[in-house]
């Protein structure tokens, strides 16, 4: 049972990057997907969520408008298509599945700067 990350990485200002998230050992379609976020001596923040079916998204204030959650139940992924990012983008993107208990990803490192 697993959550592997990836397409962090660093990008100026203004830039897009697209995260994707694997999930493993369990029955993806079923259960609500999240992102979340910890910069630099910060908590750990929620950023979008997605329910099981793909219908009902959810975002923080701090990325609506500029990020976009989505998900393919039969590749069981999530993605996070991230625009117009800013540097306090800045942060550590954790996938998370709505399991019992719940499951994180290990972390993917995207950073924001000219």
């Amino acid at each position: 049972v697993q959550l592997v990350e990836s397409g962090g990485g660093l990008v100026q200002p203004g830039g897009s990057l697209r995260l994707s998230c694997a999930a493993s050992g369990f029955t993806f379609s079923r259960y609500l997907m999240s992102w979340y976020r910890q910069a630099p001596g910060k908590e750990r923040e929620f950023i979008a969520l997605i329910s099981s079916a793909g219908g009902t998204t959810n975002y923080a204030d701090s990325v609506k408008g500029r990020f976009t959650i989505s998900r393919d139940n039969a590749k069981n992924t999530v993605s996070l298509q991230m625009n117009s990012l800013k540097p306090e983008d800045t942060a550590v993107y954790y996938c998370r599945a709505n399991l019992p208990p719940v499951l994180w990803g290990q972390g993917t490192q995207v950073t924001v700067s000219s």
